[in-house]
């Protein structure tokens, strides 16, 4: 699931950021003229993606059952695809180019983002394992419906986001900031110089931001020219994969040590304080950041320390206090499925308006123009003033002289992405993905088939807006918005409605998760000079390919582990079905709804205040954040929160130097303990004994 957070408009003012904006045009320009001879599609590049996006891949699967969170890794697997290549520089008739690195990373990315993009951390095991009989459910799905329905949802949201480009990356350049960051990454590996200070000036000039549960943290201000070479960056990548690989086969014989009990045994047994010490956690927290973690903190707090024990003292949650149907992790559920729900509409809502705020301004600004403004002496004027000599009147309203406003220059057009293959492309991928329902979800009319495909499309500009202006894609506001909306045209009185509710929420946050993968690469291809063409068919290859795997994997993970289970417990499934039920009027516990809507108008107050009024303000906490720290047990979050304040101590110590190596470390420990988890499915399912109790072959 992926996080949200109200957009932050960049600006900028002065000689030195033209002087800038200048600088990183140039480099736009010379990236594609410098890239001519170079390869742009090539075969080695495409497995290398494939094999470093399966990695990702069991990551993300792995973490996304657990917690909800999804990383799409594109820093780490351009450096990790460097790293194959130069070690096997040797045998290579051909250098690997920096447009290979590019296209390394896209097909990574499309391979590991796959189980958020086609719901197997939330939707499917919701549907499998959540959905009541009275709800038509459960709905088991084979594997190769599994790998069906990954490839029905794959496809239209790449094809449509292809046309999007010339708008938001050509003409708005939009900042796209994990893209920029990327394509500064790759302009040092390859020793590309001039191309870094340019990226380093257009990074400089990015927002800080945060992705929550299915991203990443954005690294602007990354000044990569630390001393530090690849070398280093390639060990620092090693040991930490290493650590956390040894932690986690470990933890699989001794399961114990995933929940000390940092608070004592009393607040560990009846209230689930504890911690869970492990490196990926950790390293996610860095990734996230200290402001991000501390608003979780808080939501843990608030949830765990303070509702939890009040709902059971009211009798509001009798069960165990880790039952999810009658006890106060069940409870909590609810309330913060109304903060994400308050936060995610006020931040849709402000997405949606801005652009007619936007012409609003820019007319008055235009009006304020036409009148008296400064002009060079050798302009024409109409009029002018001696109580004012400085300023005359312009013939007509003046166009901005900002080369900001200029559109950047564009590759060529035979490496652009034809805009026959875009159109068939859409009608087919589209055909597909309603076949894919019918046939897969044959509970789903047909007409709310068609009005969720149109309606994903839609949504997912403004996820791509969102993305490549805060680095944030709002894909859960926007799959919780398509369950707000299906509640008003599938009628409560149909016995599908709640798994009908929850397929259509799948389709749109499909939708908006592809078209933002791909815009974030092709802002990357569009700095480094790529061909958007090469980068198209390498997110085609890597989508079919992650469908199959992802469906491998989750039917793998969910045969030898329960789901929802220690281990594997499956946050994500239950705040979904929760959301369809919702807005049917189900399911609602005692005492929930009131607090339910007190902390829904608390936080709608907040987002608009982070949004609007406060500019991320660090005091002010996000609601995702906050909703995140509440529905995930302490264990995570304060692992977590140890992530940030290792983060926000390197900063504090070291400045804004050296923070790649501080990413690279934090993307070491995530990616250990994911790959290395299928060396302990492996055993799980073999029988391989164990010590104590514990998560470990669903114990």
């Amino acid at each position: 699931m992926s996080s949200h957070s109200g957009s932050h408009l960049s600006s900028g003012g002065g000689g030195d950021d033209l002087e800038a904006s200048s600088s990183v045009r140039g480099t736009a320009i010379s990236s594609y003229d410098s890239a001519r001879g170079e390869r742009q599609f090539t075969l080695r590049a495409v497995v290398v993606g494939l094999i470093v996006g399966t990695v990702v891949n069991f990551s993300n699967m792995y973490f996304g059952l657990q917690t909800g969170w999804v990383s799409m890794m594109s820093m780490p697997s351009s450096l990790i695809g460097f790293a194959i290549f130069k070690s096997l520089a040797h045998k290579l008739e051909l250098p690997f180019t920096p447009v290979e690195n590019v296209l390394v990373q896209t097909v990574a990315v499309a391979v590991g983002s796959m189980p958020l993009s086609a719901g197997f951390v939330g939707v499917i095991p919701a549907l499998e394992h959540l959905l009541n009989p009275s709800e038509g459910g459960p709905i088991y799905l084979s594997t190769s419906k599994l790998v069906f329905w990954g490839f029905g949802v794959a496809f239209f949201g790449v094809f449509f986001a292809v046309p999007l480009r010339k708008q938001v990356i050509i003409r708005e350049k939009l900042k796209f900031p994990s893209g920029t960051a990327t394509a500064l990454m790759i302009s040092v590996l390859h020793g590309r110089e001039e191309r870094t200070q340019s990226l380093q000036t257009e990074s400089r000039r990015q927002s800080a931001s945060t992705i929550l549960l299915a991203g990443i943290r954005d690294v602007e201000n990354t000044s990569i020219q630390d001393g530090s070479g690849w070398q280093q960056k390639t060990r620092m990548l090693f040991y930490s994969f290493a650590v956390s690989g040894v932690y986690t086969l470990i933890s699989y014989f001794f399961p114990i040590i995933r929940d000390f009990p940092i608070f004592g045994f009393a607040a560990a047994n009846h209230w689930l304080w504890t911690l869970n010490p492990s490196p990926a956690y950790v390293g996610q927290g860095i990734i996230m950041g200290p402001q991000t973690t501390a608003h979780m903190l808080f939501g843990a707090i608030l949830g765990w320390g303070f509702l939890s024990p009040l709902a059971k003292k009211k009798g509001w949650a009798p069960g165990p206090v880790s039952d999810w149907a009658g006890g106060s992790r069940g409870w909590l559920v609810w309330v913060s499925l109304a903060v994400m729900l308050a936060d995610s509409i006020i931040s849709l809502a402000g997405i949606i308006l801005e652009p007619f705020i936007r012409i609003v301004l820019n007319k008055r600004n235009a009006q304020r123009q036409g009148s008296y403004q400064s002009l060079p002496d050798e302009e024409p004027e109409v009029g002018s003033s001696s109580r004012f000599p400085g300023l005359r009147r312009r013939k007509t309203p003046s166009k901005s002289d900002d080369p900001e406003d200029e559109p950047e220059q564009d590759a060529r057009p035979e490496d652009l992405v034809p805009m026959p293959v875009v159109i068939w492309g859409l009608i087919a991928s589209g055909v597909l993905c309603i076949v894919t329902i019918r046939i897969v979800f044959g509970q789903v009319p047909l007409y709310a088939t068609i009005t969720a495909f149109f309606l994903a499309l839609i949504l997912s500009v403004m996820g791509v807006r969102a993305l490549g202006q805060t680095d944030l894609n709002p894909v859960s506001g926007i799959s919780k918005l398509t369950q707000l909306i299906f509640a008003l045209l599938v009628p409560a009185s149909n016995p599908a409605a709640v798994a009908i509710n929850l397929v259509v929420g799948a389709v749109s946050e499909a939708g908006a998760q592809q078209a933002g993968d791909i815009m974030q690469d092709l802002k990357t291809g569009h700095l480094i000079g790529a061909a958007p063409r090469a980068q198209f068919f390498g997110q085609l290859i890597g989508s079919v390919f992650g469908a199959i795997i992802s469906a491998w994997t989750y039917r793998i993970y969910s045969s030898v582990y329960p789901i929802p289970g220690p281990l594997f417990q499956v946050p994500t499934a239950y705040v979904w079905i929760d959301c369809s039920r919702l807005v049917y009027g189900k399911g609602l516990p005692q005492g929930a709804w009131g607090f339910a809507v007190v902390f829904a108008a608390v936080f709608a107050g907040s987002t608009v205040l982070r949004g609007w009024v406060y500019k991320d303000s660090p005091w002010i906490p996000g609601g995702i954040a906050v909703a995140v720290g509440m529905y995930n047990t302490p264990s995570f979050t304060l692992a977590r929160a140890v992530g940030g304040l290792v983060q926000y101590l390197w900063t504090k110590k070291r400045g804004e130097r050296e923070q790649t190596l501080l990413v690279v470390l934090a993307s070491g420990l995530i990616l250990g303990e994911g790959l290395v988890s299928v060396l302990n499915l492996l055993m799980a399912s073999a029988g391989v004994p164990y010590f104590g109790r514990g998560v470990s072959g669903g114990v």
